[in-house]
């Protein structure tokens, strides 16, 4: 599949506010936090999403992205790619406008449902790698 070009990734990254963040880790070691922690220091707002976790980054961590109250405007994947279908299809359900897979993670089944949803779809890319080089740390949102 196609990735978004750089322009349309800065676009996107631009236009949203909450990004829930399934497989966010309480360990601070993890890159899962890290990547986390950097977004919300961006300014958007994380919505920790794991089912083994109670809080991770000051924030009460839901424990699937369909027990989300808040809107969702992206969804970033810290799980293998087997799991992807699933959280695709609840990115669907909830309205998420996009889902981003980490790097090493892929579905194109899933991704090209995610497309068809009208969804913006980036897989194998680091959300933070990718913001720092587009965007920029510590850019005002």
């Amino acid at each position: 599949m196609t990735q978004p070009t750089n322009d349309e990734m800065t676009h996107f990254l631009s236009q949203i506010k909450t990004i829930a963040v399934v497989g966010l880790s309480d360990d601070p070691t993890r890159m899962s936090y890290e990547v986390a922690a950097y977004l919300q220091a961006q300014g958007y707002e994380v919505v920790p999403v794991n089912p083994n976790a109670r809080m991770v980054l000051g924030r009460p961590v839901k424990p699937s992205l369909r027990d989300v109250a808040e809107k969702v405007d992206l969804v970033d994947v810290f799980r293998k790619s087997e799991a992807v279908s699933d959280i695709i299809d609840d990115a669907i359900a909830i309205g998420a406008k996009g889902i981003w897979l980490q790097l090493g993670i892929s579905d194109p089944e899933a991704e090209k449902r995610a497309r068809d949803a009208g969804m913006f779809v980036v897989s194998n890319r680091c959300l933070m790698v990718e913001h720092r080089r587009l965007v920029g740390y510590g850019s005002a949102l």
